[in-house]
């Protein structure tokens, strides 16, 4: 059976520019388009060349070798013939593979947002896509609010898309633009349009993810007949986001339903990179990723509960869909209050922990974990913790070094200029083989004073954590009043890009801050050590 192709447009470059608090520099573009390109989409669409200067940059130069390079823009002006608009000029004149225009296929937003007559949307779209079919590249359509004006007037809607199609659009993309058609109408909607004359190899899909279904309507316009499907790294995108590339992917290759009856030219081993490609994304983001992400976060494959470890344990396929190394990801068994000791063998095995099953140790780690976590250390979400706390109770642990005293103070004060301003210092003595130092540093409130104090000089330590960074801090409050209990959570990270979270509890947010600090440049120390004695077995 000769399996249909589907092929994969990313928008995050223009449509999930859109996301608030996302501002892509040309750096970031460049980037970001590399990464696409390399993964293997068929189309990346880049941004609004003439739009703004950061896109106009961006399209000075062709920015992908393996995917096409797409120009996104609106189509002509009323009144003005497509030779003389100048938005049409910028983007003949950018160096993309293609141009994807956006036109209204709504009559209501015709008429309100464009000022404009039915009819001269309708030339318009005809003659933008004409210019660019004659400039000998790719044209595509996106018919924004199609679902919406479908609904309202089909007779409309459906002459937008076939006066793309007609004039030479490779792609007439149906928007879901607000977001809030259902799975079911999509489907019936796609279904009508290739009735109506408009090939399923000739029209795509755009949704949004208002509703939470914006995947679910991707796939069910894939039902329906579209072979094209746009969406985003990640589901970033303006108000919910789009659908995410990162779900729709891994879904069409792995389940057999799609992967019988379509081919998207992602590959097994492109595949397994797609939680790498995730992870990049958002770091390029400088925000965390979203743990329970579907495939590719780091929960998506978490097991918690004490029978399903032990189940997972005898055979993986008994609580997971797909295999985790399909798309780069892993096995987590998740050790906390509610495990049993297959939960616990499970993780220190993969830790390289061994450790016997009757072991009296075994059974005073976790009797420790479980009394720990009813203080309200959460060891689930802090592996580099638990690593050390499982090492310290079953095999012992080096003390690289010791703090014998900190102090934090934060003072407001007026400056020399009589403005008000706060200032935190710490001051930190660490003992290092015998030598105590003692480090003052200021910084932007009293933990990050503290943790520059004590990362300050740590002896003969100090060069490996020179690339040790803090690259998340969370504080929860366990219960309420002044005596509350806080639990901070903190993530690490060094400059071979691996991270790693630690934990802390106490009364005192500043001591909570301090156990977590203290346990994350400990991990660093004790898996540079790990690392030194692999390269020399090798």
């Amino acid at each position: 059976m000769t399996r249909e192709r589907i092929y994969l447009f990313d928008t995050t470059l223009r449509d999930g520019q859109q996301t608030p608090g996302v501002d892509f520099s040309v750096a970031d573009k460049v980037a970001i388009a590399g990464l696409l390109d390399e993964f293997g989409l068929d189309y990346v669409e880049g941004g609004y060349p003439g739009a703004n200067p950061t896109d106009t940059e961006f399209f000075s130069g062709k920015r992908t070798s393996r995917s096409k390079f797409v120009a996104f823009g609106m189509t002509k002006r009323a009144g003005v013939s497509a030779s003389n608009d100048p938005g049409i000029a910028a983007l003949l004149q950018s160096c993309s593979d293609a141009v994807c225009f956006v036109a209204k296929s709504w009559d209501y937003h015709v008429r309100v947002a464009l000022g404009s007559t039915n009819e001269e949307n309708l030339e318009g779209i005809t003659a933008s896509v004409s210019a660019v079919v004659a400039s000998g590249r790719e044209a595509l359509v996106d018919c924004e609010h199609f679902f919406d004006g479908y609904k309202a007037n089909p007779a409309y809607a459906l002459a937008c898309a076939k006066a793309a199609y007609e004039a030479g659009a490779r792609w007439a993309v149906l928007c879901d633009t607000n977001g809030g058609t259902q799975p079911a109408e999509v489907r019936a909607i796609v279904e009508a349009v290739i009735a109506a004359g408009i090939p399923g190899g000739n029209l795509g899909i755009h949704a949004h993810d208002d509703t939470g279904q914006a995947v679910a309507n991707s796939l069910a316009a894939v039902e329906g007949g579209v072979r094209q499907i746009q969406g985003t790294l990640n589901g970033i995108g303006e108000r919910c986001g789009n659908a995410n590339l990162t779900t729709i992917i891994p879904t069409l290759v792995l389940k057999p339903h799609y992967a019988k009856r379509f081919e998207t030219g992602i590959s097994e081993d492109a595949l397994a990179g797609i939680s790498r490609l995730s992870r990049a994304f958002d770091e390029l983001l400088n925000r965390a990723p979203e743990p329970q992400a579907p495939y590719v976060g780091q929960f998506a494959f978490a097991t918690k509960a004490g029978i399903h470890a032990s189940a997972i344990a005898k055979e993986p396929k008994t609580y997971e869909h797909v295999p985790p190394e399909a798309v780069g990801n892993r096995r987590r068994v998740m050790v906390s209050d509610q495990g049993g000791k297959a939960n616990f063998l499970v993780e220190l095995k993969r830790r390289g922990i061994v450790v016997p099953k009757g072991d009296a140790r075994l059974d005073m780690l976790i009797s420790m974990v479980k009394e720990r976590e009813a203080q309200g250390y959460a060891y689930e979400a802090a592996d580099a913790s638990f690593e050390l706390l499982a090492r310290k109770v079953l095999h012992g642990l080096p003390e690289y070094f010791s703090v014998p005293s900190f102090r934090c103070m934060v003072e407001r004060r007026f400056d020399a200029n009589g403005a008000l301003k706060t200032v935190s210092e710490a001051i930190v003595k660490v003992l290092v083989d015998g030598e105590e130092k003692m480090s003052v540093a200021e910084g932007h409130g009293p933990v990050n004073a503290l943790d520059i104090a004590l990362r300050k000089d740590l002896g003969r330590y100090q060069s490996e954590i020179n690339d040790l960074e803090l690259a998340d801090y969370k504080v929860r409050i366990l219960n309420g009043g002044t005596g509350a209990i806080t639990r901070v959570l903190i993530e690490s990270r060094d400059g071979t890009g691996v991270r790693w979270w630690t934990v802390g509890v106490s009364d005192n947010i500043i001591d909570a801050s301090f156990q977590a600090l203290m346990d994350s440049i400990v991990y660093k120390l004790m898996k540079n050590r790990e690392l030194a004695g692999l390269a020399a077995a090798e």
